[in-house]
């Protein structure tokens, strides 16, 4: 404070002296504690064992047929949620009042529903004994641990992550942008694919990645509501959580390619969100 005698500031007392000192130690210890924990399981999953023992993990009879079901049941599940996410996400975004927030939390859930809840409900919608289960079996549809059991489990817990970034992409639109274009003669759905997906584009983008990244190392709901069958329902995560019962070199090699993928994935997001729209 300003000395009232003179107008020249106070010198600091040891308080602030101390808390001059303490503050930048506090946290940078915290701060290096987080990062610590974060980092030092990547460094071991990376430099635990030669690139030569990693490589024979990758020979496992596991991998080949793990690596081809989780590129196309990740793909299938991701053309789903992009195809009925983008149109409820504008559903959403449009309109206002208490049934639209309740669905919006609904959409929500599965992030931070249990793995396990996860897979229960879906074994009880789809199941043999499920709400769905005896009507799909009249027309001799079996979902539960098949493929398409595989499919439904990374839709269910991946969807919000695409939903919650399209409904902020499309409420940021500027609506006197849609106003002229509905002024100008166009319609509703060429409103939508005309002008709301090119310029919420970048964020359907990064939320469709991100989507595509937590179906990828979806584990609990595929596990439960899926199976665990090699070739039929056994997905990356499956394939790491059954080769730790007898080869580490294969789970390591494997939980690498995820890790691998993932960063490579953040990083694009980061990239195109620096970009932003327009550029």
């Amino acid at each position: 404070m300003p000395d009232a005698l003179n107008g020249m500031p106070l010198a600091p007392g040891w308080r602030e002296r101390l808390g001059a000192v303490a503050w930048p130690l506090v946290t940078g210890l915290l701060s290096a504690l987080l990062l610590l924990l974060v980092l030092l399981p990547i460094a071991g999953l990376l430099f635990a064992s030669s690139i030569g023992k990693l490589a024979r993990g990758l020979a496992d009879p596991l991998v080949g047929p793990a690596v081809r079901l989780t590129l196309a049941t990740t793909v299938a599940s991701l053309v789903t949620i992009v195809a009925c996410g983008t149109p409820l996400a504008w559903a959403i975004a449009r309109r206002r009042g208490a049934v639209w927030r309740v669905l919006e939390t609904v959409i929500e859930l599965p992030v931070v529903l249990p793995p396990a809840v996860a897979g229960v409900a879906l074994l009880l919608a789809f199941g043999r004994r499920g709400l769905l289960g005896p009507a799909l079996a009249t027309f001799g549809i079996g979902l539960p641990f098949s493929s398409a059991a595989v499919v439904l489990a990374q839709s269910f817990v991946a969807a919000p992550f695409y939903v919650q970034a399209a409904v902020a992409a499309f409420r940021r639109l500027d609506g006197d942008l849609m106003l002229v274009a509905r002024t100008l003669g166009a319609s509703w759905p060429r409103v939508f694919f005309t002008v709301a997906v090119p310029l919420s584009w970048p964020a359907l983008a990064g939320g469709a990645a991100l989507s595509w990244a937590r179906a990828l190392g979806e584990f609990g709901a595929t596990l439960m509501f899926a199976g665990n069958q090699v070739g039929r329902t056994q997905t990356l995560p499956l394939a790491i959580y059954t080769a730790l019962e007898s080869d580490l070199q294969t789970a390591q090699s494997l939980s690498i390619i995820l890790v691998a993928v993932a960063f490579g994935l953040l990083m694009a997001i980061r990239a195109g969100a620096r970009r932003g729209p327009g550029r």
